[in-house]
């Protein structure tokens, strides 16, 4: 396992961005793509169809992206995760605190629901009042899945023992170790 200071062993080219609902993968992602010049994929964008219903093409999409030479996407969707951490170089698993993640989940779900942003294949964040009768709604969901980011890391760690880990556990620690990559000469 890495830590926020330590410097990669070799310029990664397929790289998963780990961590619960609200922890900032996304944003890490899109930042390491400008950063190694890596393609960057939302892997939403190929799950959710219209109406928020799975795309029946996800699968092979998933499939196709990890046969990929470089690529960038969320270590997501119970399916893909097996797919995607074959054949990827680097994770980087966010463990934020419940605090921070939640104030997160909460600042962007209100921002999307009230500015009605379209986000994949046309859907927009339904109404903020769902949050009490929609048990999967995008914040009860970061919170009842924080607790398991932990056990994902220690099953990547057992699948792909070879593979080198990152794991930051603040926005300060993400902060320093986005500006070592930046830092580092590859060449």
């Amino acid at each position: 396992m890495l830590g926020p200071d330590d410097t990669l062993p070799c310029k990664p080219g397929r790289i998963l961005v780990a961590g619960t609902s609200g922890s900032g993968k996304s944003t890490l992602a899109r930042k390491l793509s400008r950063l190694l010049d890596v393609p960057y994929t939302e892997i939403d964008a190929l799950f959710h169809g219209a109406d928020w219903t799975p795309r029946a093409e996800f699968l092979a999409e998933v499939e196709a992206l990890a046969g990929g030479e470089s690529w960038i996407t969320e270590y997501q969707y119970g399916a893909a995760r097996p797919i995607l951490l074959e054949r990827c170089d680097l994770v980087v698993h966010l463990l934020l605190n419940r605090r921070v993640v939640m104030r997160r989940v909460v600042a962007r779900t209100v921002r999307r629901s009230l500015r009605r942003e379209v986000l994949w294949n046309g859907n927009v964040e339904p109404p903020f009042w769902t949050i009490f009768g929609d048990r999967d709604h995008i914040i009860r969901w970061a919170w009842r899945t924080h607790r398991l980011g932990p056990g994902r890391l220690a099953h990547v760690a057992a699948a792909r023992p070879d593979l080198p880990v990152v794991v930051l556990r603040s926005p300060d620690e993400i902060r320093r170790w986005t500006a070592t990559v930046s830092e580092t000469r590859w060449w």
